[in-house]
């Protein structure tokens, strides 16, 4: 099945880093457009009609976050990917807050960046969902009306306060959830800094619901920044990840077969 070509419109000012990505998103049928100022963003967002944004945080002029800020103003859900650096926990945090719908981290890998652009695409696209209605992602089912979750059509016991963080990551799945934007929902706003507490309902909750509690495929940890509930797209390209794995250790496959150029293709390295 063919997709549906997505029109992108890259947002950064390092030149080596929009060189880059042109090739190969346009060869996966991406649409790009190229500008290297937040200011220029903004020009061309109000003029054209794009799919996606992939925003650069650490610009000249106005920045990245400022940016985000304005776009919000008059496109509330245009999909917006934010580029960040490595040790960049706070701006992470304070895009998410201020409406990103996800961000990528320098270095990062042409796979992942596709993989996160189609999910926020998907996602604004997806049907609303009645607050009421049934979740269901993987084996677990979830069923907000009744406070009932199951996996395998087992139910599984969750005090409130872990079907209450449950049912927050669930409706939002494929997106990472700050740990102060969970902690309000959940606990309220006097608790918006209680990260431990919130951890320890986490650990407790992923051994009810995870095969192995130690590497969860549901709960996943955006570190220092918050947990994302996986969808299904996520949940079936770790299995067929693993599938991969498997079969390459089986046949006694070496490193190249295990990572292809695909996969290799980093940007964003010093």
């Amino acid at each position: 099945m063919t997709l549906p070509v997505i029109r992108v419109l890259v947002v950064d000012d390092e030149p080596a880093i929009r060189r880059a990505l042109h090739p190969p998103l346009t060869a996966m049928g991406f649409d790009v457009i190229e500008v290297s100022r937040g200011e220029k963003a903004l020009q061309v967002l109000r003029t054209e009609n794009f799919d996606c944004v992939l925003l650069d945080v650490n610009m000249p002029g106005i920045g990245g976050l400022e940016t985000l800020r304005r776009i919000r103003v008059f496109a509330p859900r245009l999909p917006i990917l934010m580029l960040t650096v490595r040790d960049g926990e706070d701006e992470k945090v304070r895009a998410l807050e201020m409406g990103a719908d996800d961000y990528v981290t320098k270095p990062f890998s042409v796979r992942e960046l596709v993989a996160r652009m189609r999910a926020a695409v998907r996602r604004v696209h997806a049907p609303v969902r009645t607050e009421d209605e049934p979740l269901e992602i993987g084996e677990i089912r979830l069923v907000p009306a009744r406070r009932s979750v199951t996996r395998r059509g087992q139910a599984i016991h969750l005090t409130r306060k872990e079907f209450d963080i449950l049912h927050c990551l669930m409706s939002r799945a494929g997106r990472v959830i700050t740990y102060a934007r969970l902690l309000t929902a959940v606990w309220g706003a006097d608790c918006r800094e209680e990260v431990e507490y919130l951890r320890t309902f986490v650990r407790q909750l992923r051994k009810k619901i995870e095969d192995d509690p130690a590497r969860p495929v549901y709960i996943l940890t955006d570190i220092y920044v918050g947990y994302r509930f996986a969808d299904a797209q996520m949940l079936e390209e770790a299995q067929a990840a693993a599938n991969d794995t498997s079969a390459g250790i089986e046949a006694g496959a070496g490193p190249e077969a295990l990572h292809g150029p695909e996969n290799s293709h980093v940007i964003g390295h010093a």
